[in-house]
């Protein structure tokens, strides 16, 4: 996931510092200058800003105070509680927060060593498939001495008005962050995939075993090291950031930072007792404004759980933004669920280890529909097949597949103002087992991801043995720009794009021919077959031939009605040359099967 990392716009966080220690001289960064231009897409919205550096807001400033935490992070003058959610949730995380924020004992002010200081960070951020190193200089805008948007408790410390700098640069400038989606934010900080679940559509707040199973994947997550959001959707403008009764506010991004299964009682009585209740830990990035019912701060239902175990669990009676509430009052105030999974791809981890396919490609619109590669969603039938597609294997009975589109983000246009995501989605079809060559005919589809204008769309599904074709599109046909197709499953799944619409002319095609017919074969299942023990039990595969090309199905096992519902696909060089299907037992194992029964002869 951190093998490479490519520098932004060129800037050589090393080779800069450098240069400025050599000359004695603080870093400008002159591609990010101290401008109305990195503030805003347009106009200046807040009256005089100065930029000062930490030195000039305090004597004694720090990249961190007493280490970083969740409670480090206040948001300002701009709404981008979502950019500061994801914050809090990082600062949680010690592994992942030094990958964005690398050599941090490097860049920290050293105080017996005041010229090694240079004026310049540098972070990291995962963008559109790679790592970026982004360089700062360490100004910061200010109105009134008092740093106008993230700050810290701590006035001398300055890690969350840095990375936000950083963040803000690669958007283009503040004001950009204004407004935007967690899920994003969290992926830019892991490299990870962004899960997004609807707890209304889902009826979480009603059924209690869909409830109960969504709160096992968020322990899992959260114990996995994955990170954690949600919110409380505003249905209308005068919604957005109203506080209900209860404390929680709407349309504002909150981040999760700790989720529990916490026993009742106290002392052996408690250690003894089976049930559990489930709790959720969350933090409000204005750092006040908690949760003001049960188990809220202060709520006489921590009487309920030892001292030993508040303390384990860190509850303090303060209005600190943070505060504990159980799953079943999550389900019935919060309507949206993000979860980040860090994707596991090293074989030398304890936990699931996926495979990961990552594909780049782009929507483009030319008139010839062979060369076309936007063609719209599956609504516009006649042009929908003309969408870039990628194959991939399912190559276990059934498996899970993770995929995630995302496509390249368009919110950083300064002249402009914001730049309008495309609505993107996929679809996926079961194709033939032999499938090489672009779909020009729809085949079944076995799923579909919604449309939407986010930057990542993304599907948890599983699928049996087999082989099948993504199609990446947007939502209206003839609209341009570049994606992102991230594939997981358990085994490799050879996930490659199809570019050729049918096989290649080559130097042997005059001599040996070239393809006349294209047939497709579609074997659904094969009734009384007989037994091969005494129990009539029948494990068999079936068999498509052709011109010397074969199609072998996954075996079913202890059936003598099997279900194949295989296709195999042939370019045809002699039309008049019989198909073959057979049916195979196999026994002991299909590489020792030697009971081949033929089904059928097609001849065209």
């Amino acid at each position: 996931m951190f093998t490479s990392v490519k520098a932004f716009e060129g800037q050589q966080y090393s080779t800069l510092k450098r240069q400025c220690l050599q000359s004695g001289l603080l870093f400008e960064d002159p591609r990010f200058p101290t401008t109305d231009d990195a503030l805003f897409h347009q106009g200046n919205r807040i009256g005089r800003v100065v930029w000062k550096r930490p030195r000039e807001l305090c004597e004694d400033p720090h990249l961190f105070v007493d280490g970083i935490s969740a409670h480090d992070l206040h948001q300002g003058q701009l709404g981008n509680c979502w950019f500061v959610a994801a914050c809090s949730s990082l600062a949680s995380r010690e592994s992942l927060w030094q990958k964005v924020i690398p050599d941090w004992k490097e860049q920290e002010w050293d105080t017996e060593k005041p010229d090694s200081y240079a004026g310049i960070f540098h972070f990291r951020f995962w963008r559109f498939g790679e790592w970026v190193d982004v360089v700062i200089d360490d100004r910061l805008p200010t109105v009134d001495n008092q740093l106008v948007y993230c700050h810290s408790n701590d006035s001398n410390e300055f890690w969350s008005a840095l990375v936000e700098k950083a963040y803000a640069k690669v958007y283009g400038c503040y004001e950009a962050l204004d407004g935007g989606n967690t899920a994003d934010a969290l992926v830019d900080f892991t490299g990870g995939v962004s899960e997004p679940v609807d707890l209304l559509e889902g009826q979480m707040a009603t059924d209690e075993a869909a409830r109960s199973q969504l709160f096992e994947r968020v322990l899992k997550v959260h114990n996995r090291d994955g990170l954690i959001s949600c919110s409380i959707r505003a249905t209308t403008v005068e919604d957005m950031e109203a506080r209900l009764d209860c404390g929680l506010v709407k349309g504002h991004a909150y981040a999760v930072t700790d989720v529990r299964k916490v026993r009742l009682g106290h002392g052996l009585l408690a250690f003894f007792k089976s049930e559990k209740l489930h709790m959720i830990r969350m933090r409000n990035p204005w750092g006040e404004k908690e949760w003001s019912g049960p188990w809220s701060d202060s709520s006489e239902e921590w009487n309920k759980v030892s001292k030993s175990e508040r303390e384990k669990l860190g509850v303090t009676v303060q209005d600190d933004g943070e505060f504990w509430m159980t799953f079943d009052d999550f389900c019935q105030y919060f309507t949206d669920l993000i979860l980040c999974r860090l994707i596991n791809t090293s074989y030398l981890s304890i936990h699931k280890t996926w495979e990961e396919e990552v594909m780049r490609g782009s929507w483009v619109h030319r008139q010839d529909p062979l060369r076309n590669r936007s063609g719209g969603c599956i609504n516009h039938k006649t042009t929908f097949l003309q969408n870039p597609q990628y194959v991939f294997d399912v190559k276990k009975l059934e498996d899970e597949v993770l995929i995630c589109l995302q496509q390249k983000e368009k919110r950083a246009t300064p002249q402009e103002g914001k730049g309008e995501n495309l609505a993107i989605g996929f679809d996926i079809h079961q194709v033939e087992l032999n499938r090489k060559y672009r779909m020009h005919t729809a085949q079944q589809k076995v799923a579909g991801s919604i449309y939407i204008n986010s930057r990542c769309v993304f599907l948890r599904k599983e699928l049996k043995e087999g082989r099948y074709v993504i199609i990446p599109t947007t939502f209206d046909p003839g609209q341009q720009g570049e994606f992102l197709l991230r594939v997981f499953t358990d085994v490799p799944s050879d996930c490659k794009e199809l570019t050729l619409d049918e096989p290649p002319q080559t130097c042997w095609t005059g001599m040996c021919g070239s393809p006349q017919l294209v047939t497709q074969v579609h074997v659904l299942n094969a009734e009384g077959l007989q037994g091969q023990d005494t129990n009539g039990a029948v494990d068999s595969y079936v068999i498509i031939s052709c011109e010397g090309e074969r199609v072998r199905s996954p075996v079913q096992k202890d059936t003598r009605c099997p279900n194949f519902d295989i296709k195999g696909l042939f370019y045809r060089k002699k039309p008049k040359e019989a198909i073959h299907i057979e049916n195979v037992l196999a026994w002991p194992s299909p590489s020792l099967a030697t009971n081949h029964h033929p089904l059928c002869h097609i001849i065209s």
